[in-house]
């Protein structure tokens, strides 16, 4: 698959909306099943279990425990629902502005061919940061489409991302991810070649 790595144009910005919001929605499922098998979500359902139940009926046993299910489900859903409708007006709108007018901030899209045309498959930014006297990059915004994953393309971002951030003589790289990406976090760990990125896994989305 012949695969170019480049910056962000003002032609990718429909599909580079939809694989952020596409993207950020899939930690639904993974925020859901963490919090649901957490020991003190599972005691809080089997206890609305057993109170149901007391209450006289095997209605309430079900019913009880699937009311707070759905409950913790909605609240999941809305958590990154509300983040991707706040992006999507804010900095995402506006990608040339926000990511592209510095010199020390960039954003690039992984651009394969996909049958006899160009598609975006991917995506990462890096954002100049600065504590005190040191200046450093922020790396977020990585997402690949599903089909094109475990192809070595979010090393490949990654890279660009950490050689831009030499070449801008940053002190570090410092990765902010949610608790959800651990596969992505995994991978980064892994290929210890990136020896200045630090990896910062934080509770937001």
């Amino acid at each position: 698959m012949a695969l170019v790595i480049r910056r962000y144009r003002p032609a990718d910005k429909d599909t580079v909306l939809t694989l952020f919001s596409t993207g950020t929605l899939e930690h639904i499922r993974p925020c859901f099943y963490n919090a649901m098998t957490s020991p003190l979500y599972l005691t809080i359902t089997s206890t609305l279990c057993v109170v149901g139940y007391l209450l006289g009926s095997v209605f309430g046993a079900v019913l009880f425990p699937a009311a707070w299910v759905g409950l913790i489900y909605c609240c999941c859903h809305e958590v990154y629902a509300y983040y991707v409708r706040y992006k999507l007006r804010t900095d995402m709108q506006d990608i040339p502005g926000n990511f592209l007018s510095r010199p020390d901030d960039c954003f690039w899209v992984a651009e394969a061919e996909v049958g006899a045309r160009a598609q975006v498959v991917g995506m990462v930014a890096v954002v100049a940061k600065h504590s005190g006297t040191e200046k450093y990059g922020e790396m977020f915004r990585m997402i690949i489409f599903p089909q094109y994953r475990r192809m070595g393309l979010g090393f490949r971002l990654t890279q660009t991302a950490v050689d831009f951030c030499k070449e801008r003589g940053f002190s570090k790289v410092v990765l902010e991810t949610s608790s959800t990406q651990m596969a992505a976090v995994a991978l980064y760990m892994k290929k210890n070649t990136f020896q200045n990125l630090r990896i910062q896994i934080t509770s937001n989305v």
